[in-house]
């Protein structure tokens, strides 16, 4: 499967545990496919890798962690009075809201092979 909102940065530690972070946000619309990719690479693990999820330090091979917000943003409409000086500002029409996903995914040497593989991450 090709992914097309998870772009992750991959790092490894001294202990050689690798990382793969990945942060997506985007509009109402792209939420579903947004949802899929999440659900794709985590059913994935889940799958290939059985019974072994959970922290390194207490044997597991892989392990995520995965946060969302969602912010409305509303412009702020500007005005200056040249006559007082002043700057007058007020809301304007808030946007639909963006939602944005992290999902960090480590594991052993093995586990981020098979992972880069199942979906082609560089």
């Amino acid at each position: 499967m090709n992914l097309n909102y998870l772009d992750f940065d991959y790092s490894e530690d001294a202990d050689g545990v690798g990382t793969f972070d990945a942060m997506a946000s985007v509009q109402p619309a792209q939420i579903p496919a947004l949802h899929a990719e999440i659900a794709a690479v985590l059913a994935w693990a889940h799958q290939h890798w059985p019974n072994a999820c959970g922290p390194s330090e207490d044997g597991g091979e892989w392990h995520y962690d995965l946060h969302g917000t969602q912010e409305v943003s509303t412009p702020l409409v500007l005005r200056f009075d040249d006559t007082t000086g002043q700057l007058h500002a007020a809301a304007g029409s808030p946007a639909p809201p963006r939602t944005t996903i992290t999902l960090t995914v480590s594991g052993s040497a093995a586990f981020c092979d098979a992972l880069r593989e199942a979906f082609a991450i560089d």
